[in-house]
């Protein structure tokens, strides 16, 4: 049995919402980051936090993969090209969408506030915004980022969206908003956003 430690508005939800795609039984403790809870398993104090038996394991997408990979779905087979494919788009997203959302966070209130630099955030709502067309492009015909079958980065540009949304980023174009909503009215996002 698995247990996900961390609080559903976090990156912790793509978790959630790979798990309820795979259907498998596990635990949530809802605790948010630098909490006791969290760090009493990852020192950091960072979510999501993974356990599986005796090993706590760290970062959303590292965590993604190696769920999809041990259940064999939502994933291509590891060394093949395919996989490779799929692999550009999670690394796409995660360089060019999550970064730089998590950077405005940072400058939001993550830093200590004598750290913060207010004026970086049009330049990466800027450079989000040519994040969102390339990500257009990569989807081509879709309906998922790897053809017909969803995959990991297919959850990882989802739940970007959805935080670019609340945190005031640019809006997709139509196609990429059809996409996202096609996402998240997937029952298995509905139950991991109700958590």
């Amino acid at each position: 049995m698995y247990t996900v430690v961390g609080a559903t508005p976090t990156r912790t939800l793509r978790v959630l919402w790979l798990l309820e795609e795979l259907g498998v039984e596990f635990d949530h403790v809802p605790a948010y980051p630098q909490s006791g809870e969290v760090r009493e398993h990852y020192a950091a104090g960072k979510v999501p936090v993974l356990i599986e038996g005796h090993t706590a394991l760290t970062d959303s997408a590292a965590i993604m993969t190696y769920l999809a990979d041990k259940h064999g779905q939502f994933t291509k087979p590891a060394g093949t090209l395919e996989r490779a494919v799929q692999d550009g788009h999670s690394h796409f997203v995660l360089d060019e969408m999550d970064a730089l959302l998590w950077t405005a966070a940072r400058h939001s209130f993550v830093l200590p506030e004598e750290h913060r630099v207010a004026e970086v955030k049009p330049s990466l709502k800027w450079e989000f915004a040519r994040s969102l067309e390339r990500l257009e492009q990569r989807l081509g015909d879709g309906p998922f980022l790897m053809g017909e079958e969803m995959t990991v980065p297919d959850i990882l540009a989802a739940h970007c969206c959805r935080w670019a949304s609340k945190a005031g980023f640019p809006e997709p174009s139509e196609k990429l908003a059809g996409y996202f909503e096609r996402l998240m009215a997937r029952p298995a996002f509905q139950r991991a956003a109700g958590r």
